[in-house]
C-alpha cells in the first residue's frame, strides 16, 4: 500500500528516512510514551522498524500544514477468508485536541475500505487509555472484548488492550466544516 492519502485536514505520506528524528521525537514525548514505549526496546529501534516496517505494514507520516503531526500504521491481513485491516496512530500532543487524529483515522479507514477492498478494521488500544477510545467510538469503533495482559508497558508490566473493530458502514463521515 503505497501513495498520498488526504483527509479534510491532513495528508498522510509514506514514511521516509527524513521522518526519523521527527518520529523519535513523537514517541519520546512522555504523553505519548506512555502508551507507545517499549520497556526492552529504544525508541530509535520502533523508529527504525517505522521506516522498514514487515511486509503487509505501512507507515504513514501525518502531516497537517506542512509539519509532521503524528504517525500512522496500516496493517493488512492478506488471507481472503479473513482480510481485514488493523491501525496504529500517535499525534504529537502539541497538536492533538484539533481534530487531526479523527481525520488521519477516517482518511485511513475510508482507503483501507475503499480502495484496499476491506471489510473491517481494528485498532487495539490501551484498555485504560480512555481518551483514545473515546476517540474511536466517535468515529464508529466498537469495543470486542479485553485482551487481558495483552501488552507490555514501559514499567515492563503487563496491561490489557481493547480489541475494536470499525466496519464500513459503520465509519461516522466528518461533519461539514471539520
Amino acid at each position: 500500500m503505497t501513495g498520498l492519502i488526504t483527509g479534510s485536514r491532513v495528508r498522510l505520506r509514506p514514511a521516509a528516512a527524513e521522518d526519523a528524528a521527527r518520529f523519535e521525537e513523537i514517541l519520546s514525548h512522555p504523553d505519548v510514551a506512555r502508551w507507545w514505549a517499549d520497556a526492552e526496546e529504544p525508541v530509535a529501534t520502533q523508529v527504525s522498524y517505522l521506516l522498514d516496517p514487515d511486509d503487509g505494514t505501512t507507515t504513514y507520516a501525518i502531516e497537517h500544514e506542512g509539519v509532521v503531526v503524528g504517525i500512522e500504521l496500516a496493517f493488512e491481513e492478506a488471507d481472503p477468508q479473513y482480510r481485514h485491516a488493523g491501525i496504529d496512530i500517535a499525534v504529537h500532543p502539541d497538536w492533538q485536541g484539533r481534530g487531526l487524529g479523527s481525520d488521519a483515522i477516517r482518511a485511513l479507514a475510508g482507503h483501507l475500505f475503499t480502495v484496499r477492498g476491506h471489510h473491517r478494521v481494528v485498532i487495539d488500544p490501551a484498555a485504560d487509555n480512555k481518551s483514545a477510545i473515546q476517540l474511536y467510538q466517535s468515529l464508529g469503533f466498537q469495543p470486542v472484548g479485553t485482551m487481558r495482559s495483552y501488552e507490555r508497558g514501559p514499567d515492563g508490566s503487563w496491561h490489557d488492550g481493547l480489541l475494536m473493530d470499525l466496519l464500513a458502514e459503520d465509519l461516522v463521515p466528518a461533519l461539514a466544516g471539520s
